[in-house]
């Protein structure tokens, strides 16, 4: 028997190598090349009497095809339709990611059951046998008459189920369990989930059906496989958030079908996940009494607006090199707030280890963060409370200036609705007409917001 002919193939381009190396010739990327076994040519491996659903198809001016809206439909879960966008949409492929036992196939589960009421659905499970997804429902309290469930790994052995029952919405846990018979690579491997994926997203354009599929993460946290996988798919959502806590976020980094950024938030229970009406509260601590170093802050995830607490922990360090460390926010970005703060405040923390933590586990990534991580950093190296009921958001320039925050209107909205009276936001972002039972406190300079801070 001859011996397979070996290459390596990039996890990030789709680059081949002869041989292994540190870094990817083709696109500069470190360690990305993985081991592959050359597949032999195949002249209908993608042919439409192999497939029988691929179908050739006409070349039509663009002025000729009509633009129809497609219709979304709710998955029954209301967080999860948000990051979506609105709902599910007919012949969309979404890829789901996170940590091992973090509620991905729960929330699948879930999200199957309420939809199997009303439509046609087939859960594909790779990973478990059908016993044991019957017992997880029960645990769970779901009945499901009307769930149809394979347990199969083999593509094309998936796609005849597909062929034969359409259903409405389909989900594959997970697409790194399947393999195809075209491929002699084991499941798992670039070129197996390159092909499956590509197979199922050609099956989900052509018949219309919903194709839901989870995906493995690495230990860095991206989602295992050739990132040609987030390319072919519609939308890509990642679970975030500890294991070990009972709340996980759901945040969609690409969506051609809504916003991009959206975040879901959920509570895990004994019957599942359960989705959190009111995440701002998630995010706020419930302190009896006010406490220096910690700040209120406004911030947008996607089209929701969030109040998110900042706390900061300023320490004479013990060492001559102070700490800079923060959670849940940028730390390159922590350092050249301090910068700041001393050049155009006369507010020197050269010699303090400063800790920033942002509560609940969120992530936050804009830049409107700046000036309630600087409150929160000067309230704790005076040791004084910010005043209650002080919401802050605005971003920082190099200069000292406090520059303006996109829909600066919704994050004060979002502040009076739970309850915070004074505001202390950039001039540009003052409103016209004033906000019954909210202080607006507009500045332009990094120095400004520290004399009023003081005032109040």
């Amino acid at each position: 028997m001859a011996k397979a002919k070996i290459q390596y193939t990039c996890t990030e381009c789709g680059g081949i190598s002869s041989k292994w190396a540190g870094k990817c010739p083709a696109c500069g990327q470190w360690n990305t090349l993985v081991e592959t076994v050359v597949e032999p040519a195949s002249s209908n491996r993608f042919s439409a009497s192999r497939q029988g659903i691929a179908q050739t198809a006409p070349v039509l001016s663009l002025s000729d095809i009509d633009a129809i809206d497609v219709p979304r439909f709710n998955s029954g879960i209301g967080e999860f339709d948000r990051v979506l966008g609105g709902g599910l949409v007919p012949g969309g492929v979404v890829l789901i990611g996170g940590d091992p036992g973090i509620g991905k196939s729960t929330l699948l589960l879930q999200t199957l059951v309420n939809l199997a009421h009303s439509k046609n659905v087939l859960y594909v499970s790779g990973e478990e046998s059908g016993s044991q997804v019957a017992l997880r429902a029960k645990r769970l309290g779901l009945l499901a008459p009307n769930l149809q469930l394979q347990a199969e790994i083999q593509l094309e052995k998936i796609l005849g189920t597909l062929l034969e029952i359409k259903p409405e919405v389909a989900v594959i846990d997970s697409i790194q369990t399947l393999y195809s018979d075209a491929l002699t690579s084991a499941p798992g491997s670039v070129a197996q989930v390159r092909e499956c994926a590509a197979q199922l997203t050609r099956f989900a354009k052509q018949s219309g059906t919903t194709v839901i599929m989870v995906g493995h993460v690495t230990k860095e946290g991206a989602l295992a496989g050739p990132r040609v996988l987030e390319h072919i798919v519609d939308t890509v959502l990642y679970f975030e958030g500890d294991t070990h806590s009972s709340f996980r976020l759901i945040r969609a980094f690409k969506n051609r079908f809504g916003a991009v950024n959206e975040l879901g938030v959920f509570a895990m229970t004994e019957k599942g996940l359960k989705g959190v009406s009111n995440p701002s509260a998630l995010f706020l601590s419930q302190h009896e009494r006010q406490i220096a170093g910690s700040c209120v802050m406004a911030t947008l995830e996607g089209m929701r607006p969030l109040l998110v607490e900042i706390q900061a922990l300023v320490d004479t360090s013990p060492t001559p090199n102070a700490r800079r460390l923060s959670v849940g926010l940028e730390q390159n970005r922590l350092a050249m707030l301090l910068a700041v703060m001393h050049r155009h405040a006369n507010i020197a923390a050269y010699d303090q280890d400063v800790f920033i933590n942002a509560v609940g586990g969120v992530r936050i990534s804009e830049p409107a963060a700046d000036l309630a991580v600087l409150m929160a950093i000067h309230s704790s190296l005076r040791n004084r409370p910010l005043p209650r009921g002080l919401v802050v958001f605005g971003e920082i320039g190099l200069a000292g200036e406090i520059r303006p925050a996109p829909r600066g209107q919704d994050r004060l909205r979002e502040a009076v609705k739970l309850g915070f009276s004074i505001a202390l936001i950039p001039k540009s972002n003052a409103p016209k007409q004033p906000l019954e039972g909210l202080t607006v406190i507009g500045v332009e300079r990094i120095d400004e917001a520290f004399d009023r801070i003081r005032e109040l």
